[in-house]
């Protein structure tokens, strides 16, 4: 039950992905909705697989690669849908599909089972500290979308090709404000995962830090997104500086997820 849930939610992911293309290129409302729509039912499969394997689990699905990175892809879907219900950006589904098609299509090709908790995951902090990570890292993928956006955009009005994709992007100032405040998302969630995993560690190790290859990544992102706020507050950074920066803290969180399962190195290989 659990992969027949699991290959729908792909299979729709694949085809709005397939639409979002078109989107992106010859869009018209017909393929908005059409987007919108499988995107929409294939959160909704999506949902339903990840409470289905909670319950035969017995535990927040997120304990190993295949789950987290199916999970990682549910956060950003639902990131998604949420900005779209208060920016109406439609477009940005085109910029988020392909990235949740490629971390659902990698976790599909991962071992699948089920095994018990290990002893140091046997705790509450296992829900509370993944779930604020994931939700902040989703918070991050969206602003590395809208900072993508916000550079096509710009490329636009300065070669003052006014015409196509450029009347269906937002504005500059538009993208500019939807980044910061996706940044001012994550942010505080990304502080409290650190915040929880230090504490976490403390329990199960002894040391509220171990200076582990995801705790130094975790640490480098943070620092990255604490610059994006400060240099926007402080020293007025704004548009095309701060797109360039989402997407660079963006990379660092792909690099911390999918680097250290493929080196395995680290406390952390065993989530």
């Amino acid at each position: 039950m659990g992969v027949l849930l699991f290959e729908l939610a792909l299979t729709f992911y694949f085809a709005a992905t397939i639409v979002s293309i078109i989107e992106l290129f010859k869009g018209t409302k017909i393929t908005s909705k059409i987007m919108l729509l499988l995107a929409g039912i294939g959160f909704g499969i999506h949902t339903i697989c990840i409470l289905y394997r909670y319950v035969v689990a017995g535990h927040i699905p997120i304990t190993n690669f295949h789950e987290a990175t199916s999970f990682f892809s549910w956060c950003i879907v639902l990131i998604f849908f949420l900005l779209q219900l208060r920016y109406k950006i439609s477009l940005l589904c085109s910029f988020v599909m392909p990235v949740v098609f490629v971390l659902m299509l990698s976790s599909s090709m991962l071992p699948r089972e089920i095994k018990p908790l290990s002893p140091v995951l046997q705790s509450y902090w296992l829900g509370i500290h993944t779930f604020l990570a994931f939700l902040g890292n989703a918070a991050f993928a969206l602003a590395s979308g809208i900072g993508t956006m916000y550079l096509v955009q710009e490329h636009y009005v300065k070669s003052k090709r006014l015409g196509g994709l450029f009347e269906r992007l937002p504005s500059l100032q538009i993208l500019d404000e939807v980044n910061y405040r996706l940044i001012t998302l994550g942010f505080p969630l990304l502080t409290l995962a650190i915040i929880t995993g230090a504490l976490w560690a403390e329990s199960a190790w002894g040391s509220y830090w171990n200076w582990d290859t995801r705790e130094v990544w975790s640490l480098i992102t943070w620092f990255i997104y604490a610059i994006v706020l400060h240099a926007r507050l402080v020293a007025g950074w704004r548009g095309k500086r701060a797109a360039l920066l989402s997407i660079i803290g963006f990379l660092t969180i792909l690099i911390a997820f999918f680097g250290i399962k493929l080196l395995r190195k680290g406390l952390h290989v065993f989530l």
